[in-house]
C-alpha cells in the first residue's frame, strides 16, 4: 500500500478537518460545509444524549441492535434511510440554491459543488433507496408468503450492519477529509490518483464494496426465502405481486452486485497499487470501467423500481378493493423487464464513440423494455376502472406516480434515440429524465408503502392529514423542481455546472429551488406526521390487523405482529387467500392445536462487523496500515467464534402461542367492523367491513 503521507495515522492530519478551512479561509463555502459538518456531530452528541438520558442504551440493544426478527431489521433499515434521505434532500437544495443565484460564482466553490453532486447522487441510490427497499422487503416477505423469518436471519443482520457501515462513511467524510468529486459514478480519470489523489474517491470507493456485499447478502436471503419457505398451498402464481418483483429484484441483486464489486476494487487497485487497468498507459482503458459500472447500473434502476412496482400493484388493489387486474401479464411483464434490464448498459454511454450498429442494437433494446413497462401501467389503470377507489395517503401517492412515471418513462424513451442522446446527453434533460423516474418510481412507492403498511408494523394508524401535506408537498416540489429541467437542458445548460453565463436559464433555475423548498417541507411533514401519530397513537390503535380491507396474508394476523408472525403455519388455497376467507366468512378462525414454535435467538455479529468493517474503511482510507491489519484481523476472528455458536434458538411455548392468540381472536370476534367511510376514524381498530361491490 503506498502512501502521500507517512506516519503512525497515515496521512491523517489537521488538514483533514473541514474547520481548519473555516480558521484559516473563512468564507460562504466554508460556513456551508462547516455547518454540515456541525450538524452530523451535533445530531450524534444529541442522540447520546438522549438514550443515556432515558437510559434507553439497554432496551436498544436488547431489542434492536442485536435483534434478529425480520420486522425490526426491516424497521432499522428504513430509519437509516430516512436519515440519509434528509442529507441527500437538503444536498440538493444547496445546489439548486447555487445554480440559482444566477451567471457568476454563487456562493459556492467548484469543488465543493462537485462533491455535493457526488455525495447526493451516492447517497439517494446507495443509502436511500436500497436501503428503504430492503426494509421494507425485509418487514413484508415472510408475512405475505406466510413463514415465520427469512431463510437466513443472521446473515439478514450482517447485511444491515455492512449498508449501515457504510454509510456512516460518508456521514464521516464531513467531518474529515472532504468526499470524491468524481460524481457518484466515480467515472475514472476524474477519481485517478493522478488527478484526484485525496481521500474522496477512496471514501467512495470503500463505502461501495462494503454495502455491495450487504446488499448481495440481503438479494441472497430475499431469493431463498421466497423459493423455499413459502406457506403450504402458496405456489408460484398465487404469490402477492410485491413478491414476485421482490423475486425479480433478488435476481438483479446477485447478478449485478458483482460487476460493481469488481469495477470498485480494481479502481481501488489502481489508486493503492499503482495497478493500470483504468488508465491510458501500461494497457489500461477508462471504457472497461464504463461498462463493469453500468452493466451494474441500469440493472439497478430496476432492482429498486420492481420492488416499487409491487408496492403500487397491492395499493391499487386494496384500494379499489379489486382483485389485482391481470395478474399473469403482471408476472411476465415483471420478468422480462429483469432479463431485458441486463441488455440495455450502453446507452448509459452513446456519446462515447460506439459504431452506428452497436448504439442502434442497444437503443431498440431500451425502446422494447418499455414495452412490458406499458403493460403494467395498463393493467393499473384496469384494476382501478369501476373500482370503489378510497383516496387515502398510500393511494395518493400510488396516483401521484401513476401520471408522473409515464411522463420520465416517455423521455427515456426519447434519450433510447442515439441521435437525440447525443444532443442531449450532457445536460439537465437528463438530469430531468432519471429523477423523474426515480421519485416518483421508487421513492413515492417506498412513502407508499410506508403509510400503507405502518399499522402492521406498529399497531397505530399514521396521521393521514399530515399524510396528504406529505403527498402535496412531493409532488408539487417535484414539478416545480424537475419539469423545468427539461426545458433548460433543451436549451443546452450542461449538467453538473456549479455556474454558467447565460442568464436565460435562471428563471428556470429559481423555479427549481422553490420546488426544491417545497420538497424540503414535503420531507419535514413526514416527519411531523410521525410525531403526531406517535402523539395521538391511542386514538389510532388497530390491534387486529386489518385497518384497510386488505387482501395478502400479512393482514390476517395481529399488529403488530408477535415475533413468530403466524400462531400457526397458513394453508393457502388463494392468490388473495385473506380476502377469499373474507368472503366465505372465516378469516380468523380458531386453530385446532398449537406446536411449539422456534425463533432465532439474539446475536451482537452484526453490529460487531459493522463497527469493525467502518474503521478498517476509515483505516484504509486514511491508509493506517496498522489499523487495516488488525481489524481484518478482529473481524476473521468474530466470525468463527460466532460460528461456534450452536445456541441460536429459543422455544417459545406452545400454551404461550395459545394464550397469546385465543386473547387476539376473542379481541377480532368481539371488534365492530367498520366501513369505509370510517377507515381513518378512531372506531377503525383494524377490522375492516369487506368492501366487495366493486369486486362484484
Amino acid at each position: 500500500m503506498t502512501s502521500t503521507g507517512s506516519g503512525f495515522f497515515g496521512r491523517l492530519s489537521w488538514d483533514a478537518f473541514p474547520v481548519s478551512g473555516l480558521i484559516e479561509n473563512p468564507s460562504a463555502n466554508e460556513i456551508v460545509a462547516n455547518a454540515a459538518a456541525a450538524i452530523v456531530v451535533i445530531g450524534v452528541i444529541v442522540v447520546v444524549g438522549l438514550l443515556t438520558c432515558f437510559r434507553l442504551w439497554g432496551p436498544l440493544w436488547r431489542d434492536w441492535l442485536t435483534s434478529v426478527d425480520h420486522k425490526k431489521i426491516g424497521i432499522m433499515y428504513i430509519v437509516f434511510a430516512i436519515v440519509m434521505l434528509a442529507r441527500g434532500v437538503l444536498e440538493g437544495v444547496a445546489m439548486r440554491a447555487q445554480q440559482a443565484a444566477g451567471p457568476g460564482d454563487g456562493f459556492l466553490e467548484a469543488e465543493h459543488f462537485a462533491e455535493l453532486f457526488s455525495t447526493h447522487g451516492t447517497i439517494m441510490i446507495f443509502f436511500v433507496a436500497v436501503p428503504f427497499v430492503f426494509g421494507v422487503a425485509n418487514f413484508l416477505i415472510p408475512l405475505m408468503i406466510g413463514a415465520r423469518d427469512v431463510a437466513f436471519p443472521r446473515m439478514n443482520q450482517i447485511g444491515l450492519g455492512l449498508t449501515v457501515s457504510a454509510g456512516m462513511m460518508l456521514m464521516v467524510s464531513l467531518v474529515v477529509g472532504e468526499f470524491s468529486t468524481g460524481g457518484w459514478t466515480a467515472y475514472p480519470p476524474f477519481t485517478g490518483a493522478a488527478f484526484n489523489p485525496g481521500v474522496g474517491p477512496d471514501y467512495w470507493i470503500w463505502a461501495i464494496v462494503v454495502s455491495g456485499v450487504g446488499t448481495t447478502l440481503t438479494g441472497i436471503n430475499f431469493a431463498v426465502t421466497i423459493y423455499k419457505l413459502r406457506a403450504p398451498g402458496m405456489k408460484f402464481m398465487r404469490l402477492p405481486m410485491y413478491c414476485w418483483t421482490i423475486i425479480s429484484s433478488s435476481i438483479l441483486i446477485i447478478f449485478a452486485m458483482p460487476p460493481l464489486g469488481v469495477a470498485a476494487l480494481l479502481l481501488a487497485a489502481d489508486r493503492y497499487l499503482d495497478f493500470h487497468f483504468f488508465t491510458n498507459d501500461l494497457g489500461g482503458n477508462m471504457m472497461n470501467y464504463a461498462n463493469l459500472f453500468w452493466l451494474f447500473g441500469h440493472p439497478e434502476v430496476y432492482l429498486l423500481v420492481l420492488p416499487a412496482y409491487g408496492v403500487y400493484s397491492e395499493i391499487f388493489a386494496t384500494f379499489s378493493a379489486k382483485r389485482l387486474y391481470g395478474y399473469n401479464s403482471l408476472v411476465i411483464a415483471t420478468m422480462c423487464i429483469a432479463v431485458l434490464s441486463f441488455t440495455v448498459w450502453l446507452h448509459h454511454f452513446f456519446t462515447m464513440g460506439q459504431s452506428a450498429l452497436i448504439n442502434a442494437v442497444f437503443g431498440i433494446a431500451t425502446m422494447l423494455i418499455a414495452i412490458p413497462t406499458g403493460v403494467k401501467v395498463y393493467d393499473w389503470m384496469a384494476t382501478l376502472y369501476r373500482g370503489r377507489i378510497r383516496f387515502s395517503v398510500p393511494m395518493l401517492y400510488s396516483l401521484s406516480f401513476l401520471m408522473l412515471f409515464v411522463i420520465g418513462g416517455l423521455s427515456g424513451v426519447i434519450l433510447a434515440n442515439p441521435t437525440v442522446d447525443y444532443q442531449v446527453h450532457n445536460t439537465l434533460f437528463l438530469v430531468a429524465h432519471f429523477h423523474n423516474v426515480l421519485l416518483p418510481g421508487v421513492l413515492f412507492g417506498m412513502l407508499a408503502a410506508y403509510n400503507y403498511w405502518f399499522p402492521k408494523a406498529f399497531g397505530f394508524r399514521l396521521n393521514e392529514f399530515w399524510g396528504r401535506v406529505s403527498v402535496l408537498c412531493w409532488t408539487v416540489g417535484f414539478l416545480l423542481t424537475f419539469m423545468p429541467l427539461y426545458f433548460v437542458g433543451l436549451m443546452g445548460m450542461p449538467r453538473r455546472s456549479f455556474s454558467y453565463s447565460d442568464p436565460s436559464f435562471q428563471p428556470f433555475m429559481v423555479v427549481a429551488i422553490i420546488g426544491a423548498l417545497i420538497i424540503t417541507c414535503g420531507l419535514f411533514s413526514v416527519l411531523i406526521q410521525l410525531w403526531v401519530s406517535i402523539r395521538d397513537r391511542d386514538k389510532s390503535r388497530v390491534p387486529v390487523g386489518d385497518p384497510w380491507d386488505g387482501r395478502t396474508l400479512e393482514w390476517s394476523i395481529p399488529s403488530p405482529p408477535p415475533p413468530y408472525n403466524f400462531a400457526v403455519i397458513p394453508q393457502v388455497g388463494d392468490r388473495d387467500d385473506f380476502a377469499a376467507a373474507k368472503r366465505r366468512g372465516v378469516a380468523y378462525p380458531t386453530p385446532d392445536a398449537y406446536e411449539d414454535i422456534d425463533v432465532p435467538r439474539n446475536t451482537g455479529i452484526g453490529f460487531i462487523l459493522c463497527v469493525l468493517s467502518g474503521i478498517w474503511m476509515f483505516a484504509l482510507v486514511w491508509w493506517i496500515c496498522w489499523l487495516v491489519i488488525l481489524t481484518t484481523i478482529l473481524m476473521i476472528l468474530a466470525l468463527i467464534v460466532w460460528s461456534f455458536d450452536t445456541n441460536n434458538e429459543i422455544t417459545i411455548p406452545a400454551e404461550e402461542v395459545r394464550k397469546d392468540h385465543e386473547a387476539w381472536l376473542g379481541l377480532a370476534h368481539s371488534t365492530v367492523a367498520v366501513d369505509r367511510d370510517h377507515e381513518v376514524a378512531s372506531e377503525n381498530k383494524g377490522l375492516a367491513r369487506p368492501d366487495m361491490e366493486a369486486a362484484v
